[in-house]
């Protein structure tokens, strides 16, 4: 759910996706796409690069794909380097 009338929020959609595979790790790519408010493609393509950077990784059950979330992970950018990505996801977990 976005604010209306916002044009920009604090966090990437990286960090959207991230956030949604972890909430639910059997969310298809069309739910992240349409809570994230991207597209499909754009959703598949974060994914590759959240699991090329050992962030997530993906494991297949039959036509479903289930997403492990790797809380250990330092954040990419010099200013977060030294917060973990389940610091992040702590941050915006839903009571």
């Amino acid at each position: 759910m976005t604010v209306p009338n916002s044009s920009w929020t604090y966090l990437t959609n990286h960090s959207h996706v991230l956030i949604c595979l972890a909430e639910d790790k059997e969310y298809r790519l069309r739910d992240v796409a349409e809570r994230v408010g991207i597209t499909e493609r754009a959703v598949f393509r974060i994914i590759a690069d959240l699991e090329g950077a050992g962030v997530i990784t993906r494991h297949r059950e039959g036509r479903r794909n289930h997403y492990e979330v790797h809380g250990e992970q330092r954040l990419r950018h010099a200013i977060e380097a030294h917060c973990a990505v389940s610091d992040l996801l702590g941050l915006v977990k839903k009571a």
